[in-house]
C-alpha cells in the first residue's frame, strides 16, 4: 500500500497512544488482533511481521504485511539496521504501523526501539501470530492471530 494515501493516526490508535503515554509505556501502544485487522484491511495502517523469514515461510503470515525482521536465523540474532529498514519500508516517522511477532513480545522490543528512533506512530499487536505459550508448551491454543480466526496464508 503506498504510504501517501494513509490518513493521519486512525481515532482507534489516538485513544491507544493517549493510554500508553499516561502510563508511561516506552512507544505507542498496543492493539488487539481484531482491531489491527480491521485497520489494515481497509488500509488505516501498515502491518509490519517483524519475526523471521523462517516463522513466515513454515508457520504463516498477514498476506501484504510489510516483512523487517527484529532478528534473524534460529539463534535470533537482533537485526542492527532493524529501525532504518522498518522507517524506509513504512516510508517515514510518522507513518502509522502495526507491528506483529509470535506472541507480542519481540514486536514490543522493536515497537520500543522504534520510538527511541523518533517513529511516533509504531504500536504492538498485542498476543501475536501464534499467541502465548500455555502449560502443554504450545502456542494457538488460547489466543493470537490465527487462534482469533483472522486472515492468513501459508507459503
Amino acid at each position: 500500500m503506498p504510504v501517501d494515501v494513509l490518513p493521519a493516526l486512525p481515532a482507534e490508535l489516538e485513544s491507544v497512544k493517549a493510554e500508553a503515554q499516561s502510563s508511561q509505556l516506552p512507544y505507542a501502544g498496543g492493539v488487539s488482533p481484531g482491531v489491527a485487522w480491521q485497520l489494515f484491511s481497509t488500509q488505516r495502517v501498515l502491518l509490519v511481521d517483524v519475526r523471521t523469514a523462517e516463522e513466515r515461510k513454515f508457520v504463516g503470515h498477514v498476506a501484504d504485511s510489510i516483512h523487517v525482521p527484529w532478528a534473524t536465523g534460529t539463534a535470533l540474532t537482533r537485526n542492527p539496521r532493524f529501525v532504518r529498514e522498518l522507517e524506509s519500508k513504512i516510508g517515514g516517522k510518522d507513518v502509522p504501523a502495526l507491528l506483529l511477532c509470535r506472541s507480542g513480545k519481540r514486536s514490543a522490543l522493536a515497537a520500543e526501539a522504534a520510538a527511541k528512533a523518533g517513529l511516533s506512530n509504531i504500536f504492538n499487536v498485542l498476543e501475536g501470530f501464534e499467541g502465548e505459550i500455555d502449560a502443554q508448551q504450545q502456542r494457538g491454543k488460547a489466543d493470537g492471530w490465527r487462534f482469533r480466526g483472522l486472515p492468513w496464508i501459508q507459503d
